[in-house]
Formats: C-alpha cells, sequence, structure tokens
C-alpha cells in the first residue's frame, strides 16, 4: 500500500532526510543538501507498506509569486514504480488546493525527459547547481 504525508520541517522523519542524504550527498555527490528554505517548505513523504520511500517539498516564493517544486528523491531500490510521478502530483494537487495554478522547479539536466513526461517545461538556459546542470521548468496546473 502506497501513502502519501504532508508534513511541516519540524515533523518530517528522520529516514525522510536520510534518502535527501542518500540521492542527493552519497549517489549524486551534492555538498550541501539541506537549506535554509526547508524551515518554510511543505515535505511529502511517500510510504511504501509503512516504509519512507520517497520524498520531496514545495514553497511559495513572495518574490515571484509562484509556487517552487524540489528536492525530490526517491530510494535507489524504489525507482520505476511510479513514485516520483506520485509525489509530484500530490505537490501538485495540494498548490492548487491552496488556490495556485503554476509551479516552476529546477531540474537536473538528466531528468528533463520525467519531467517532461508530466507536462512540464523548459524555460530559460542551463545553469550549474554546485556541478551539476539544471534549467528551470514550469508547468501550469489546470
Amino acid at each position: 500500500m502506497v501513502m502519501i504525508e504532508i508534513v511541516s520541517y519540524s515533523y518530517l522523519p528522520e529516514k525522510a532526510k536520510q534518502i535527501r542524504e542518500d540521492v542527493f550527498i552519497k549517489e549524486q555527490g551534492f555538498a550541501v543538501e539541506f537549506d535554509f528554505l526547508d524551515e518554510k517548505c511543505t515535505h511529502f513523504i511517500l510510504y511504501e507498506n509503512g516504509i519512507a520511500c520517497g520524498t520531496c517539498r514545495i514553497y511559495f516564493d513572495e518574490k515571484d509569486g509562484r509556487y517552487h517544486l524540489g528536492r525530490l528523491a526517491v530510494s535507489k531500490s524504489k525507482r520505476g514504480k511510479g513514485f516520483g510521478r506520485a509525489l509530484v502530483e500530490a505537490a501538485e494537487t495540494e498548490i492548487k488546493r491552496k488556490g495556485h495554478h503554476h509551479v516552476v522547479l529546477s531540474a537536473q539536466q538528466r531528468v528533463v525527459p520525467f519531467y517532461e513526461a508530466i507536462g512540464y517545461r523548459c524555460v530559460g538556459e542551463t545553469y550549474l547547481d554546485e556541478f551539476c546542470p539544471h534549467i528551470q521548468m514550469v508547468k501550469d496546473l489546470v
């Protein structure tokens, strides 16, 4: 059974934090995973049979008036089961529930096809986040 929980950072389980560390620091080699935004984010944790195996976050940016989705991570052994898509859909549903209809994210260049397949489009130029090529992507939620 798959379930998605929505929590604030203060209630983010250690297992969800560990997933982000495993994916972004251990697998991909990023130096910094947790940042000042975590405190103001809404966090999503996906559980399969009671075990956390994926997470992402959203926050509203007052400067640009848009919701940002990020830190999407699924445990390596659980990839290919649609969990990433389920997390994005849950985040989009929450954004719409809050009365907004636009979302932006910073995608690693290598996962652009994943986001394009679920309706996101690239905007702007590719840029480096630490050492990794990223591009901004947007989606209008209907």
